[in-house]
């Protein structure tokens, strides 16, 4: 297994990633090699003293880098030798099995659809992050952005994807799919809405488990979110703008009393159990569905501890056959005509 990472991507790039690499080579099988494509010298800089297995970190010379003040699908076709576009080629060529990159959201979106390029009768590719619930696992936002106007079809698709990544990937059996909505009821939401709930509700091979209002997000009860990408990307805003604000006003009222400060300290360790399970550097990074080949989209801030975790991830992905299960998934699922289908 090859998975390719674009080292010059990330706000700590290139160390946080090559840091990331070679913490992964000492867990990782064997068989797993990595492809680092960025800037050669800076690159050997930050290997420089480090003990690693040559034959399993590979430098691959990129003279270019996509940066987040690009336009992204322009950036991706004018800069041919960029570290991005360079990664994303080799899966693409089929030379290795997974692109990770923390760079540019927009760009990693571009190169998968671009240059990667969508999985045959996949409609749109779905960006995926997860968040943690209440139940102790990860619950899953598809589509989080990539795709802002939906038709029923792609949140159907958005369902199959979902899906197979969380039983393959999570390991969660039956995964239950829930599609995000102002109310439980099948009647309630827009034109969306109402038309894709009969469409999951007939679809075999999903866990369909019906309507889920932003409130239960996190509980647990479900383990795929199905949405567009406009109202997936403001519930995962909002889901993190909410954490972050809770956290600094318990701080701040912990820290305004000597009665809050002593409790505080006894409570220290449910809040560093808390803040390990609410730390996106634990998951790795989001996944980029119904590309015809392994995509990670990792945070933009993340240190080598979430590059770690988002080489596992992509081993896990590509293991568990997570594309071909996708594709396996939408050719069975194949129910709509040609008039509603779009290139």
């Amino acid at each position: 297994m090859i998975l390719a990472l674009d080292a010059m991507g990330g706000d700590n790039a290139p160390q946080a990633v090559v840091d990331g690499a070679l913490l992964a080579l000492e867990s990782l099988k064997k068989d797993v090699t990595i492809w680092l494509f960025g800037d050669e010298e800076q690159i050997k800089n930050c290997l420089a003293g480090k003990t690693y297995p040559a034959d399993r970190l590979v430098i691959k010379p990129a003279s270019e880098v996509i940066t987040c003040d690009e336009a992204p699908a322009a950036a991706v076709r004018r800069k041919k030798n960029s570290s991005m576009v360079l990664a994303a080629k080799a899966v693409a060529d089929r030379e290795a099995d997974c692109f990770i990159s923390a760079g540019s959201t927009g760009a990693v979106l571009s190169c998968g659809t671009l240059i990667i390029r969508r999985i045959k009768d996949v409609q749109r590719p779905a960006l995926s992050p997860l968040i943690p619930n209440l139940q102790g696992g990860h619950t899953m936002i598809i589509d989080a952005g990539a795709n802002v106007d939906c038709k029923p079809l792609y949140l159907v698709q958005f369902a199959q994807m979902g899906s197979a990544y969380m039983e393959l990937v999570e390991g969660v059996k039956e995964p239950a799919v829930g599609l995000l909505n102002n109310g439980e009821e099948a009647e309630k939401g827009n034109e969306l809405t109402k038309e894709t709930y009969p469409l999951l509700q007939a679809l075999e091979g999903i866990q369909f488990a019906g309507n889920c209002e932003a409130r239960e997000l996190m509980s647990g009860d479900f383990d795929v979110v199905v949405t567009d990408g406009f109202a997936g990307n403001v519930l995962l805003k909002s889901t993190e703008g909410t954490a972050k604000a809770i956290t600094s006003m318990l701080k701040t009222e912990l820290m305004g009393s000597i009665r809050g400060t002593i409790g505080g300290a006894i409570a220290k360790p449910a809040f560093a159990a808390l803040k390990k399970k609410m730390d996106y550097t634990e998951v790795g990074g989001a996944p980029l569905l119904g590309v015809n080949g392994g995509v990670i989209k990792a945070h933009g801030s993340s240190n080598a501890k979430a590059f770690f975790n988002a080489i596992r991830q992509a081993q896990k992905l590509v293991e568990g056959g997570v594309t071909e299960k996708i594709a396996a998934a939408v050719q069975a699922g194949k129910t709509v005509s040609a008039e509603e289908k779009i290139g």
